[in-house]
């Protein structure tokens, strides 16, 4: 199965429980997320870091920028998707939801999300937590998506083997 279908549209704003929604995140919220990165950057670092190199401990307002301006262009030409969680003005970011093309062999999309350290453990990210699977049921045409973090741990995903590139023409062929 390709990635997306060509005449796929992504949903621009889901809602999570009393006050609180997703939508794609932009380069402008960069004032919001930097604070939330940051204040769970030891966090996310021990979800994240193996796998991606993210949040680094040193990265600077101007590279959070860069970073969310990456996401936005991504989700703009659907090759992968960030969706910020927000609070209902969208004064707070309190987390994220990745969707993802795979990289490891068996599905045709990843997903992980995360809260904010003091969102740990709360009605919203219990809330999140039974949201994302449905709304990826309904919202997308995935036939099997794999949850990283819930359905395996990132150490189970790290050791999947890699899916062939498909830009080398001899990826897909077994060798002689």
């Amino acid at each position: 199965m390709a990635w997306l279908p060509d005449d796929f549209d992504h949903p621009l704003r889901v809602e999570v429980g009393p006050g609180y929604h997703l939508r794609p995140i932009r380069a402008t919220d960069v004032e919001l997320d930097m604070p939330a990165v940051m204040g769970s950057q030891p966090r996310l670092w021990t979800i994240f870091g193996p796998a991606w190199g993210w949040p680094p401990a040193t990265m600077t307002a101007e590279q959070d920028r860069e970073d969310l301006a990456r996401h936005e262009r991504e989700i703009e030409a659907h090759e992968s998707f960030n969706y910020a969680l927000f609070d209902k003005e969208e004064t707070e970011l309190v987390g994220c939801v990745y969707i993802d093309p795979p990289e490891k062999v068996g599905a045709d999309a990843e997903v992980s999300w995360w809260v904010r350290d003091e969102y740990v453990g709360s009605g919203l990210e219990d809330e999140l937590d039974r949201l994302v699977p449905r709304w990826l049921a309904a919202s997308w045409p995935f036939r099997a998506v794999r949850l990283i973090g819930r359905d395996l741990t990132w150490q189970e995903w790290l050791a999947l083997p890699d899916l062939p590139d498909p830009e080398e023409p001899d990826a897909l062929r077994p060798s002689s």
